[in-house]
């Protein structure tokens, strides 16, 4: 039994080809590189380079390699960005995702994760947000992997193909034991930009919007440690390995840090009081987004590790001291 995992090569999926090499799994890695890095996977993992809408190469490497689940990270994720080309996101996140699933079924695969994300909720009515909410997202990125979710409802239903959906509220954090972290010039996620600006990568950090319906004015987000929402997927395999029926689940922790607080948090672990500079609201952001997880906890075997903002923090600044000049194959 081999996984595929798309999008192997990048921040989430490298982490999760590191825990199915720990595991023992017999791993296969799709990516076309255009955010990802061979040298954030084990040298040993077999890589092909290359799009998931590439309907043969897709074939050819579920055939060659006897992929029986594969795990689809693959994706663009920046939600500005989506605004500016929504096209691109409903061609790569969209109609990739689509041809992937066509031609996994015709090549018999039966078990798909998909890295799925909050902004399908767009700004919801609760908070805590439960999967049962109302999906209603307010950028093209939330609306493309909607779309994505409504795609893999129906193929299950005509197809027999069982998956699991997570909705990944804010991704932060690093591999504990630094092989692997957040590597993407100009990344835009808030975490990674404040480290870069403690160590003077940055000349500051901006902060877009400060008049959100919020305690102190900014947008409040759950953040989750790229560690756990990699075991998280390993839990999602085991479920639907032993026959688990199809589902869908947030990834969180339940509650939620400030922009504010997470610079705090990450001048607090720098000892650096870097600049910061107000600016205005985004396109496409909510001002609140904090995970419901009654139903991961319920039903999946996962137990989080490092559910404490100075954790993520503290593993995210080790990481991005370490990222100057690392561009060798981790060892296996």
């Amino acid at each position: 039994m081999t996984i595929l995992v798309t999008g192997g090569a990048g921040y989430i999926g490298s982490h999760m080809v590191h825990e199915l090499v720990e595991a023992g799994e017999a791993v296969v890695v799709l990516d076309n590189l255009s955010t990802g890095f061979r040298f954030l996977i084990p040298g040993k993992v077999p890589f092909v380079a290359g799009s998931t809408g590439d309907r043969a190469l897709v074939a050819k490497t579920l055939r060659e390699h006897n992929i029986t689940a594969i795990i689809h990270f693959a994706a663009s994720i920046v939600v500005p960005e989506s605004v500016a080309d929504p096209l691109g996101y409903y061609g790569n996140n969209t109609m990739n995702t689509c041809s992937l699933l066509d031609v996994a079924i015709e090549s018999g695969v039966k078990q798909f994760i998909f890295s799925s994300t909050a902004a399908v909720y767009g700004n919801p009515e609760e908070s805590p947000v439960r999967e049962d909410a109302a999906t209603l997202p307010i950028s093209p990125y939330g609306t493309s992997k909607l779309m994505s979710e409504i795609m893999l409802h129906d193929a299950g239903k005509a197809h027999g193909l069982r998956f699991v959906i997570l909705r990944y509220f804010n991704v932060a954090g690093a591999d504990p034991k630094l092989r692997t972290g957040q590597s993407t010039p100009a990344a835009t996620h808030l975490i990674k930009v404040a480290c870069e600006a403690a160590l003077g990568k940055r000349p500051k950090i901006d902060v877009f919007g400060t008049d959100y319906p919020t305690p102190d004015g900014t947008c409040i987000r759950d953040y989750i440690h790229v560690s756990d929402l990699a075991r998280a997927h390993s839990a999602a395999l085991g479920h639907l390995r032993r026959g688990g029926a199809s589902a869908t689940f947030n990834c969180g922790y339940g509650r939620g840090a400030s922009v504010f607080e997470v610079i705090d948090a990450v001048r607090r672990a720098s000892g650096v009081d870097f600049p910061v500079e107000i600016a205005g609201r985004r396109a496409g952001d909510p001002a609140s987004l904090v995970a419901n997880v009654d139903r991961i906890r319920s039903v999946l075997d996962w137990r989080p590790l490092y559910q404490d903002l100075d954790n993520i923090v503290g593993h995210a600044l080790a990481w991005e001291r370490r990222l100057p000049g690392k561009r060798t194959p981790v060892p296996a």
